[in-house]
């Protein structure tokens, strides 16, 4: 019966000669299955090398992307969202905010930022759906505005990039309340004659959809993203019918016209720099430091 015992004791290996791989450092492709490590995912700006599905980046993500050498002054960090209503949901309002605060190192959904894209002056502001779902509340809300009245004051450029699931309902009548607020912000920036970039990411929904997000002069989304305002499922229940194959997809809002162009990220920022040389005359070139377009303007 010897045969059928295993002698495990010339194969046991010590604790630190093991290759461990770190948890989550492989992922699998949610549209062609394929595994990529997460180092290749972001040499790819985290779009699959194969089939180009796109990952969610992170709102500061899309900063050191957009800007010229990934350099930006940030801006509203020390905007914090309150619990003005005491709202209980399985969890108290307030204990999320604490937990949202340390799970991603943000002060809420949204960040800002300042600086150049292809040398010319822009303010950028960008959702985080890691923040709980991306959700607009009154911090998001002013995060986007302050990102606004800077471009007018400053004669920059905006940006908005939008991944959101829609407004924060913890904070009930005080997260409508942006949709107005930002738009009207807007509606400033396009008496001054400044140009308003919207990109829509996966996913883009409920009041931001409703709101800033569909009001740029160009509408860009990422490939095979999800926008809307209300779900599927309620939308078929109050219609009453079924809904067109693809609804809701960016490629499906393109073909309708409410998304001018589908941009992948890796050309988002060219796409950028070509749009603001169209706009305010043709500047530094895309791979130009910032620091040399400024030097150059000022001589």
């Amino acid at each position: 019966m010897a045969w059928f015992k295993r002698n495990s004791a010339g194969i046991k290996t010590d604790r630190r000669d093991r290759n461990e791989t770190p948890e989550g450092y492989w992922l699998k492709c949610p549209s062609c299955d394929t595994i990529t490590s997460q180092r290749e995912l972001e040499e790819h700006l985290l779009v699959c090398p194969s089939c180009g599905h796109h990952y969610p980046m992170s709102g500061l993500g899309y900063l050191r992307l957009l800007f010229d050498e990934g350099a930006f002054d940030r801006h509203d960090a020390d905007l914090h969202s309150v619990d003005p209503l005491e709202f209980v949901d399985r969890k108290p309002y307030a204990e999320r905010i604490v937990a949202a605060d340390r799970k991603t190192g943000l002060n809420d959904a949204a960040v800002s930022g300042t600086g150049v894209i292809g040398g010319h002056p822009a303010s950028v502001a960008a959702m985080d759906f890691t923040y709980i779902g991306g959700s607009m509340g009154s911090v998001v809300g002013e995060t986007v505005t302050r990102a606004v009245r800077r471009a007018v004051e400053e004669e920059r450029a905006c940006v908005v990039i939008s991944q959101s699931g829609g407004a924060r309902m913890m904070e009930g009548a005080l997260s409508l309340m942006q949709m107005a607020k930002t738009s009207a912000n807007l509606a400033v920036l396009a008496e001054k004659g400044l140009p308003y970039v919207s990109v829509l990411t996966h996913p883009t929904t409920g009041g931001v959809t409703a709101s800033f997000a569909m009001l740029g002069d160009l509408n860009i989304a990422e490939p095979g993203a999800l926008i809307g305002f209300a779900g599927p499922r309620v939308i078929r229940e109050t219609i009453g019918r079924d809904l067109p194959p693809g609804f809701q997809t960016a490629e499906f809002l393109q073909e309708q016209g409410f998304v001018d162009r589908i941009v992948p990220r890796g050309t988002l920022r060219p796409t950028l720099v070509q749009l603001f040389d169209w706009v305010f005359g043709a500047g530094a070139p895309a791979d130009e430091p910032a620091e040399a377009a400024t030097t150059e303007a000022e001589g």
